[in-house]
């Protein structure tokens, strides 16, 4: 009986090394496809931040530079979002005086047009 169970232990055990093998083996293709995407994407990173040096492996252009071209171009679309909400502040509120305006004068008409 206690071979039996050294024997169903050991076929546990093989079992469990089978699955972690084939779970290796999924985690090792999953990092492969990853690093894969990330060439891919820092490719194309480069391409947008340095058009000459697209084609060319191993260019002048380090990541660094392309991290900070990066950091530059979000921050520009940052100010460039806030600076696009002041200026729809703004028109509202010139549409706002505008249409006040436009309901003065039109009293105003009337008045004139009530006087005469």
């Amino acid at each position: 009986q206690a071979e039996e169970e050294l024997q169903a232990a050991c076929a546990r055990q093989a079992l469990q090394l089978q699955e972690m093998g084939r779970r290796e083996r999924l985690r090792r293709a999953e990092v492969g496809r990853a690093k894969e995407q990330l060439e891919s994407f820092k490719t194309r990173v480069l391409r947008v931040c340095s058009p000459a040096a697209a084609g060319i492996a191993g260019s002048a252009v380090t990541e660094q530079q392309v991290i900070e071209k990066v950091r530059q171009i979000s921050e520009e679309s940052q100010q460039s979002h806030e600076r696009e909400k002041r200026l729809q502040e703004e028109l509202s509120s010139r549409l706002s005086k505008e249409e006040e305006v436009s309901k003065n004068v039109e009293a105003f008409k009337k008045s004139l047009c009530a006087l005469q």
